[in-house]
């Protein structure tokens, strides 16, 4: 992903100022936020769920779901808003979810969702802001 030029670029410094410190270590260090810990797993009201770094419309909440990890469910992106690479960290094989337009961070993504696609795309809460629908 570092050698991919993205249409949304900062300096570490820049992120470091515009992200929290969770946030950052998320985002621009691929952590994990500790499963139940933000409150947009909660989130039930019509919206759109977009990237923190970069403002970039991600998911809509009518793809959102329950699914019982702690961490915000969807069933598929806003087309053209995320890409995927393999991620073999901690001894596993995952595929990593990207923003397509800053390259943060934001969760996997796993074949084990409802219908009608299937997946999973399982995101940290703190990648993403919610506006919700007027």
């Amino acid at each position: 992903m570092d050698a991919h030029a993205f249409p949304v670029t900062r300096t570490d410094a820049e992120w470091r100022q515009k992200l929290t410190p969770e946030q950052y270590q998320v985002m621009r260090e691929h952590g994990t936020e500790r499963p139940g810990s933000c409150a947009l797993l909660y989130e039930k009201r019509q919206g759109t769920f977009a990237c923190a770094g970069c403002d970039t419309p991600l998911f809509a909440s009518t793809l959102k779901f329950e699914s019982g990890t702690g961490w915000p469910s969807f069933n598929d992106p806003i087309p053209g808003s995320v890409e995927t690479e393999t991620d073999r960290s901690y001894g596993m094989t995952r595929t990593e979810v990207h923003c397509a337009s800053c390259g943060s961070h934001l969760g996997h993504v796993f074949p084990d969702g409802p219908p009608p696609t299937g997946l999973r795309y399982c995101i940290n809460g703190v990648a993403l802001n919610f506006t919700p629908a007027e």
